[in-house]
């Protein structure tokens, strides 16, 4: 395995962005989930294969495009996705979360119309899907090299922010925190990460990992530091055994990556159960 990844370009890129994303989308995922926005998520990687879909009908209707990376407007999508989602919560004050099932609706239903009106790009729809170890180019790599760097300057700029705003949101509004900015740009730095994350993991998937090793590393936590560190190390494991298993295998590794996630849920779950068994 070590010597396939020196050898063949593909593989070391697939590998390089799979261990970043391990680390970028738990990152991520656990304020998503502290926050209780785990469904934003899904709308994003919805309007991300909307993205995807109107990019491949393009560049198969307009030659001119036929080289344009569908990466680039699937991350434009998701971006303007993430902002629609803010500018309806502030319309429906009382219930911002319709925001998230309108989202879906519109990124799921365009998505449908682009791939009814083409023919012949569901192959490469497939490891959009699902996502594809030999797929991933040297420019998705740099892709997901340079939302990793944003990602990072984002929480070191704004992690005290974005912990007060993630337990205590009437508190920070209220000690003159720029909430909403700091939303917003949570919301924009999570689109990225969802359309960085599409190769490997695959946009109907992608969702999992950003929520999946943070529920393990929550039965286990103590402290959102704790947490923090958890959410890490699985998902990491996760990526790098689903990276292994779906070489092997021939199997896309979306899939691997996910199970195996689950996986390590239920035995975190098994586990924590024995030991306050054994306690009571």
């Amino acid at each position: 395995m070590i010597e396939a990844i020196l050898t063949y370009d593909f593989l070391r890129q697939a590998f390089i962005s799979g261990i970043l994303i391990g680390i970028i989308a738990p990152l991520l995922g656990l304020f998503i989930v502290v926050r209780r926005l785990s469904l934003i998520a899904d709308a994003l990687s919805h309007v991300t294969l909307a993205g995807i879909a109107g990019s491949l009908l393009i560049s198969q209707s307009v030659p001119a495009f036929a080289a344009l990376n569908p990466l680039y407007l699937g991350m434009a999508s998701a971006v303007a996705g993430s902002t629609l989602i803010e500018k309806l919560r502030n319309l429906y004050k009382h219930y911002e979360e319709l925001a998230i099932p309108i989202i879906m609706s519109a990124g799921l239903g365009l998505a449908a119309l682009f791939i009814s009106l083409a023919d012949g790009f569901r192959t490469d729809l497939f490891s959009y899907l699902f996502g594809s170890v030999s797929a991933v180019s040297f420019q998705d790599m740099m892709v997901v090299v340079v939302v990793t760097v944003i990602v990072i300057l984002f929480l070191v700029a704004f992690f005290k922010e974005l912990f007060v705003l993630s337990f205590d949101g009437e508190y920070a509004t209220a000690t003159g925190l720029p909430a909403r900015t700091v939303h917003f740009l949570f919301m924009i730095v999570t689109a990225l990460v969802i359309a960085a994350s599409m190769r490997i993991v695959g946009i109907l998937l992608v969702s999992s990992l950003m929520t999946l090793p943070v529920a393990a590393a929550m039965r286990l936590a103590k402290s959102f530091r704790q947490a923090l560190f958890w959410s890490l190390a699985f998902g990491q494991t996760s990526v790098i055994i689903g990276l292994v298993t779906a070489f092997y295998l021939d199997l896309a590794p979306g899939a691997t990556i996910v199970l195996t996630s689950i996986v390590i849920l239920l035995i975190v779950i098994g586990y924590v159960s024995r030991k306050r068994r054994k306690i009571l």
